[in-house]
């Protein structure tokens, strides 16, 4: 289990991202993920919001803030046996 939690700046951006009109749902998915393991090294990314978050940052359109907390969220998914 990942000991990882989402530091400062990512946090900041998973708010930034969370409040904007403009934003995707799936961004948000991902920034949400993010921001709730702020405090919880016990917390994983689950499989629907790693998903979001790999979209994310993978979109072209997608702002710094979403991929900062997108890649929060990433980082913090439980490596284990992907689905085939």
């Amino acid at each position: 289990m990942p000991k990882k939690v989402t530091g400062k700046k990512a946090a900041s951006s998973a708010s930034k991202t969370l409040t904007s009109k403009s934003t995707g749902k799936g961004s948000k998915t991902a920034s949400a993920s993010a921001l709730s393991q702020t405090k919880a090294p016990k917390k994983t990314t689950s499989a629907k919001a790693a998903s979001a978050a790999s979209n994310t940052l993978r979109d072209g359109r997608t702002g710094k803030a979403s991929k900062t907390a997108a890649g929060s969220a990433l980082s913090q998914r439980e490596k284990g046996n992907k689905k085939k």
